[in-house]
């Protein structure tokens, strides 16, 4: 069977030289690698006519981590919590999002990619958790905490996809976001809670592969759930 190309999403990264360059952690390409895939980096910046042709070609799309979405694409007004805004990745990243709906193309979300899921589909965020959520505990370990760090567990809801893949109960994860989900879009349905009853995970019953977390798997791949994870994602994008 021949490996699935999945394409992965990037963001605008400035170097040491001035120039701007397109760049995604290499810990997400490996982890799809290892599960079996054929990772390719969707660039920034095209048109819609290529971001078509790019599409085309792929089994699935895993929407990577990154900077904050603009708030005007939830409803929400601009404040100084939000930072690392590139309003043209939200509109290749919400382009590529609709493209796989209406194809009902596997898809995996990740922190950033969690939250555009739910904006995608007409949820609303908190712009900054700690800021908007009485109750809210510490989700914003970095950057001087290692990337790997278990901050904290997460409760998975019994009889969703998720539990079924990670195990029924509680499992351990690194926290690396500040903003989550306020208002979850209509038709997700959330598969893990943290302990101060933020949204974890959240999925699409019924779809393909329809699903997206709020931590960093990719950074937990020595944790076998984990790579479970990978796995079944590159599994449903192989058929």
């Amino acid at each position: 069977m021949t490996d699935p190309l999945i394409g992965v999403t990037t963001y605008r990264l400035a170097t040491r030289y001035g120039f701007q360059a397109h760049a995604v952690s290499e810990k997400y390409i490996q982890a799809l690698a290892d599960a079996g895939a054929a990772p390719v980096l969707i660039p920034l910046g095209l048109s819609e006519a290529q971001l078509a042709r790019i599409y085309a070609s792929l089994d699935g799309i895993l929407f990577t981590g990154g900077g904050d979405i603009h708030p005007r694409f939830y409803g929400a007004p601009y404040d100084e919590q939000i930072y690392m805004l590139d309003e043209d990745r939200d509109r290749v990243e919400l382009s590529l999002f609709q493209h796989t709906m209406e194809a009902q193309l596997p898809f995996f979300g990740i922190c950033r990619g969690f939250q555009l899921v739910n904006v995608g589909l007409g949820g609303s965020l908190y712009t900054d958790i700690l800021a908007q959520h009485p109750g809210a505990q510490r989700h914003d370990f970095y950057p001087d905490f290692p990337r790997d760090l278990l901050a904290h567990p997460v409760t998975l809801v019994n009889g969703s996809r998720l539990a079924k893949i990670l195990g029924d109960g509680q499992v351990q994860v690194n926290s690396l976001h500040h903003q989550g989900v306020r208002q979850l879009a209509p038709g997700l349905v959330a598969s893990a809670y943290a302990p101060d009853g933020m949204i974890e995970a959240l999925e699409l019953p019924g779809y393909p592969f329809g699903m997206a977390v709020q931590w960093h798997p990719e950074w937990l791949q020595e944790h076998p759930p984990m790579r479970r994870l990978f796995a079944q994602f590159v599994q449903a994008c192989s058929q």
